[in-house]
């Protein structure tokens, strides 16, 4: 069975708000697949496929306008979506796992009345820092490659 949803039922199925879809389709990001005979926006489960690659896209920094460019080129597969989010995600585990045990070590050392050193503190904030700044220089340095090859295809018109 085929689902269809209206704007309505689809922006409280993901969370997004009417007018962000409005918006969406306004620019010809994202338009429902139908049309009711009053003119309500219908979507279907491939347009929820695209949703998804949509914001997985935003979600990795990129603009609208090179959401729509990549999309339109079909430079990244839906699974290789799904594949860049799972990283992603298993990055900030990574990085949050680091932060979680340094942040228990400054523990244990104060609730043992420990004086904190330099070391100790440092590496408190190279954790915390690198909490913030890893995950973006590798999106900007993952997205720079596509962004390089979308370009290759459009400049042979591809």
């Amino acid at each position: 069975m085929n689902n269809l949803w209206k704007v309505g039922d689809l922006a409280k199925l993901t969370g997004l708000t009417v007018r962000t879809l409005r918006f969406y389709d306004q620019i010809g990001l994202f338009s429902p697949s139908s049309q009711t005979d009053s003119g309500h926006r219908l979507y279907d489960e491939s347009d929820l496929s695209r949703l998804h690659q949509i914001l997985t896209l935003k979600e990795l920094g990129l603009s609208l306008e090179e959401i729509k460019e990549t999309l339109s080129a079909k430079q990244i597969s839906p699974l290789e979506m799904v594949t860049l989010q799972k990283q992603r995600i298993k990055e900030q585990i990574k990085q949050q796992q680091k932060l979680l045990e340094q942040l228990e070590h400054t523990s244990k050392a104060l609730i043992g009345k420990r004086t904190l050193t330099v070391d100790d503190f440092t590496s408190l904030l190279q954790a915390m820092k690198m909490e913030f700044e890893k995950p973006v220089i590798e999106r900007k340095q993952s997205w720079v490659q596509h962004l390089d090859k979308l370009g290759s295809l459009l400049e042979r018109g591809e």
